[in-house]
């Protein structure tokens, strides 16, 4: 059983969440106004509720893509060794496991509100038809990011139980960063994606513009944070981070010399979750010095 539970949790690659959720909890954090007006016990029921919409949500995401492109992972050798292909996991057991989270995804968002349980079906959907979109465009990557950018949004729905332009600020910085960053990612099947027809960016446009069109998808993000400290007066620690974002992505872009796989995964997991750190800490901090919630509207 535990070894069962074991391969479940490397299927979905749990330490991936760890791109997200920072932006999900710094939104958490700003939408609760630091939790000063809630209660301990409230406070950690909120935390463990979008702790658990986080979870199910990417366990749900990633398990339908397993399930959606079984047949080409077993003809890709990078992804062969993968849980389906490789009979490492059984296709029923993988939906067995793709429905539970779905379940569980719409009962926790309906703990709490109305507009968060309405929505939490569709966002749901969504999630899982970002597996189809290499199928038929190379836009796949910011659709990729636009599907993790919905977790501040969903953070702040299910706090506030309303939208506002705050969130959706940070989904785009977010879309715009993980889909820059997949488009680097899948330079490593560039011409494999081309032999089965799929619409990568790379296999469009090849490997020297991918990158440079994975680099103007950061630079726009870099803009977006820009743009986001100067309307809501995030203060000096916001210009901080943006500064050592903007360190992160040149490394990524002009310093960064390795071609050896490994090392490029290791790279780009530690970028993002640096990125993806150093917003929730910015978020964090302006509100303990005082930034204004009712503001962000």
């Amino acid at each position: 059983m535990l070894k069962k539970i074991l391969e479940f949790g490397h299927m979905v690659r749990f330490s991936h969440s760890l791109f997200a959720m920072p932006f999900a909890l710094g939104s958490m954090w700003v939408a609760a106004n630091g939790f000063r007006d809630m209660s301990a016990a409230e406070t950690a029921r909120i935390v463990v509720l979008i702790l658990l919409c986080m979870v199910t949500a990417r366990n749900s995401a990633m398990s339908f893509n397993r399930i959606a492109d079984a047949d080409i992972d077993s003809k890709n050798p990078r992804t062969a060794g993968r849980h389906l292909p490789a009979g490492r996991l059984s296709k029923a057991s993988v939906i067995a496991f793709l429905a539970i989270n779905g379940i569980l995804f719409v009962t926790f968002a309906f703990m709490f509100n109305p507009l968060a349980g309405c929505l939490a079906l569709p966002v749901w959907l969504l999630l899982l038809s970002y597996s189809y979109w290499k199928r038929f465009s190379w836009l796949c990557h910011w659709f990729l990011g636009f599907a993790i950018g919905m977790s501040p949004l969903g953070a702040w729905i299910a706090i506030r139980g309303e939208f506002a332009v705050f969130p959706i600020f940070l989904l785009v910085i977010l879309m715009l960063w993980m889909g820059g960053f997949d488009i680097i990612y899948a330079t490593q099947d560039e011409e494999i994606d081309r032999q089965m027809g799929l619409h990568s960016v790379p296999a469009r446009f090849g490997r020297k513009r991918s990158l440079q069109i994975a680099l103007w998808s950061h630079v726009a993000m870099l803009a977006l944070c820009v743009a986001f400290g100067f309307i809501w007066n995030m203060g000096m620690a916001w210009w901080a981070i943006t500064a050592l974002m903007t360190a992160a992505i040149l490394y990524i872009h002009l310093f960064r010399k390795s071609d050896d796989l490994d090392a490029m995964n290791r790279d780009f997991f530690l970028a993002n979750v640096a990125v993806s750190v150093l917003v929730m800490i910015g978020l964090v901090v302006w509100i303990i010095m005082g930034g204004d919630v009712n503001a962000l509207y």
